[in-house]
């Protein structure tokens, strides 16, 4: 049985109305320790008060939350935006730091219910979060691993900006990557 997914655009407001929604997605696409789930839906709560803030939802046709993704204009004073353009800055300087992160859209999330993987829906919401944006680069964080986010983000043109990154008071290792918009798209 074939599952049509739609995209669509929603303001802070409706996201923040749907946290509970988002956050049952983003638990059942990464498989976090229960106690880190308060403190995600307050950054994500945070995060819609950014400049520029855009989500897109992925939904069934009845309207069933399966994918979100969100991301803002990113700035210095955002603690994100200032951890990385600091360890940019001593990895290859500051010039290249600004170059990416000076008129940069932070994707902050992009999660999709292991149901709905591996057909095109995380492609689809980057692509609407990035499409028309006046920002020069993306940039965001994901795993340093082989997954299929990592080679999704590659094949829309992200490179490595830093890898085997590991957040302050954090444990997990990230690779930084970013990607001069329009994004591209190479076939998977």
């Amino acid at each position: 049985m074939r599952r049509v997914i739609g995209l669509r655009h929603v303001g802070p407001g409706e996201f923040e109305a749907c946290l509970d929604l988002t956050i049952d997605i983003y638990t059942a696409a990464m498989r976090p320790p229960a106690d880190q789930l308060s403190g995600r839906k307050s950054i994500m709560r945070n995060h819609a008060t950014y400049p520029e803030f855009t989500c897109v939802f992925a939904e069934r046709p009845d309207g069933g939350l399966v994918g979100f993704a969100y991301a803002f204009h990113g700035a210095a004073g955002q603690w994100w935006h200032d951890v990385i353009h600091r360890s940019i800055s001593e990895q290859a300087g500051e010039a290249t730091a600004l170059g990416w992160l000076s008129d940069t859209l932070e994707i902050a999330e992009v999660h999709v219910h292991p149901d709905y993987q591996d057909k095109g829906t995380g492609r689809a919401m980057l692509h609407a979060l990035c499409d028309g944006r006046r920002e020069r680069t993306a940039v965001l964080s994901t795993h340093d691993q082989p997954t299929a986010a990592r080679h999704l983000y590659h094949a829309l043109g992200f490179r490595d900006l830093l890898t085997q990154f590991v957040f302050p008071g954090g444990y997990e290792r990230y690779a930084i990557v970013g990607a001069v918009l329009p994004l591209s798209d190479r076939p998977a």
